[in-house]
């Protein structure tokens, strides 16, 4: 990683709890817009329990059996092992 990325991740880290703060005070302000009272509740939510899963909708298109698929696949080549995933996939 470069010396700079490194810096400037360290910089914003150091302003975590500031961040934290303000946002707190957005959420609990009488005085800011709705929408901006629930994007700070947000982001505080999902600093500290990680953003919520997004459930998959069938669309009918086939994705979420494709994706089902796919999944079926990793969990048979994970229990017996990925030495002809290639020579199976081929088809």
């Amino acid at each position: 990683m470069a010396k700079t990325l490194v810096e400037i991740r360290s910089l914003a880290r150091s302003h975590t709890r500031t961040a934290i703060r303000v946002l707190v005070g957005i959420m609990r302000c009488k005085d800011a817009t709705p929408a901006a009272r629930v994007s700070a509740a947000n982001a505080i939510l999902d600093r500290g329990w990680g953003k919520a899963t997004q459930p998959l909708e069938n669309s009918g298109d086939g994705a979420l059996e494709l994706i089902h698929r796919i999944e079926r696949v990793i969990v048979y080549f994970a229990k017996r092992g990925f030495e002809n995933v290639a020579r199976i996939i081929k088809r």
